[in-house]
């Protein structure tokens, strides 16, 4: 039976041995000394505690590419999600399946989550129509709403929602490499940031001994 010590648990995730293993009481899972911890009791306790080891179903809203995309996703399954229907506004889609599942017109939206029990929806259409869908959603009966709209959504108090923004995460890569060039340009001028240098000979005229530019 395979089994995993704390101290590897700790070394993987960056933390200290003693706050998992207190961390892991938590979820009734002590562990056995010299022994550690049975790998896939910890899984099923650690899953049962984020809700992962029960059926969620999930409808998708807007199966344009990135809505196909997802529906065709294969992780949703083992993570305890169940794609339980596709929608979208588009008549020419209405009875084509994607994923092996047909796509319903969104004029039954409110009676597919209704005969499908779904507290989960995600929003893959454009940003225009994502309010009004999150609206339906939300007076049907859906809760939680994973958004992939380009747009803030407003919604009412006890339901959640998260923005999955990929522009967003493009420019936090887009600073981390602007970073590492910054890094690497001052290693090679000899431990000179490259910000500093830019900024002093920014500062300086012609000549360099006075300012482009007077300040006003």
């Amino acid at each position: 039976m395979p089994t995993v010590s704390s101290e590897e648990l700790a070394a993987a995730a960056g933390v200290n041995s003693a706050k998992l293993r207190k961390d892991f009481s938590y979820l009734g899972s002590y562990g056995t000394r010299g022994v550690g911890y049975d790998v896939e009791y910890l899984v099923y306790q650690i899953s049962r505690e984020l809700g992962l080891t029960q059926d969620w179903p999930v409808v998708i809203v807007g199966i344009g590419n990135l809505g196909a995309a997802l529906a065709n996703y294969g992780g949703f399954a083992s993570r305890g999600f169940r794609v339980a229907a596709l929608i979208d506004a588009d008549p020419a889609m209405a009875g084509k399946p994607v994923a092996g599942i047909p796509v319903q017109h969104s004029d039954g939206l409110e009676k597919i989550i209704q005969d499908n029990g779904v507290s989960i929806g995600v929003i893959a259409t454009p940003a225009g129509a994502a309010q009004q869908v999150c609206d339906r959603l939300v007076a049907a009966g859906v809760t939680s709403i994973l958004n992939f709209a380009p747009t803030v959504l407003s919604v009412p108090d006890g339901v959640d929602v998260r923005k999955v923004d990929l522009s967003i995460e493009l420019q936090i890569l887009a600073f981390h490499e602007q970073r590492k060039a910054g890094e690497e340009a001052a290693a090679s001028d000899g431990g000179v940031p490259a910000a500093a240098a830019r900024s002093d000979s920014a500062d300086q005229g012609p000549d360099g001994d006075m300012p482009a530019v007077m300040p006003a």
